[in-house]
């Protein structure tokens, strides 16, 4: 679960066979502890059902279900899910991450928080305000790395 930043509020990490909307009520849960002001909480459809109901009965939030438009062919950028798709894409740039190597949950849960450590950490000590990096263009050398290379952290291979 992140915030409209894309900051990490609660991680919880459960096998394949648990249904998304099961597995949610932990990260629902300990982000209604931990984070106060969380008041409504956006989840794709994959949430949708029961857990809508337990979220605004037992948490006392509201759990709002982002829908694709009933004419969307193909991919479109749904509204508020992209701040959960770019925090994946930040922390699968890790390598350890990019694969799911761990036989625990628990210890892929410390995976993730260790690579939004790092995230955070890079984004403290920049010293400057974040920007985008401008148009790349298209040659032979390869372009820039997706974050600023100061802030790429390795675990433990090819560290940059």
């Amino acid at each position: 679960m992140t915030d409209t930043l894309g900051l990490l509020l609660a991680v919880h990490v459960v096998a394949a066979n648990i249904q998304d909307r099961d597995g949610a009520k932990r990260s629902l849960l300990w982000t209604r502890l931990d984070h106060l002001g969380v008041q409504k909480i956006w989840a794709d459809q994959g949430f949708a059902g029961r857990l809508v109901e337990w979220t605004s009965s037992i948490l006392g939030r509201a759990l709002e279900i982002v829908r694709k438009a009933p004419d969307q062919h193909g991919f479109q950028v749904q509204p508020k899910r992209w701040a959960v798709e770019r925090t994946l894409s930040w922390i699968t740039s890790h390598r350890r991450l990019a694969r799911d190597y761990e036989a625990s949950p628990a210890r892929s849960e410390t995976m993730i928080r260790w690579a939004m450590i790092g995230i955070m950490v890079c984004r403290l000590t920049r010293g400057r305000p974040a920007s985008r990096p401008g148009p790349r263009l298209l040659s032979s050398a390869p372009g820039p790395p997706l974050l600023p290379s100061e802030c790429l952290v390795g675990f433990g291979h090819g560290q940059r």
